[in-house]
């Protein structure tokens, strides 16, 4: 091999390796926005703690409507 297909062969390889690295970034980035405290209220943590919060309210609403009878 010369030096042109050892060159374009690293130019090759190094494209591959950033788009993985950009894809990987992507990816890591948009889990951590969906996890993260900074998501405004919506993620994942935060979304069960308002089904929780409602599933409890729910439960001392039927708790109240069957112990009043």
């Amino acid at each position: 091999m010369n030096a042109q297909a050892w060159v374009a062969m690293c130019v090759g390889i190094m494209a591959i390796l950033s788009g993985l690295y950009g894809m990987t970034k992507f990816l890591v980035k948009s889990v951590m926005a969906e996890i993260g405290p900074k998501a405004n209220g919506d993620s994942i943590k935060e979304q069960i703690n308002r089904i929780e919060r409602n599933v409890v309210r729910l439960e001392q609403r039927i708790d109240q409507f069957f112990l009043s009878k």
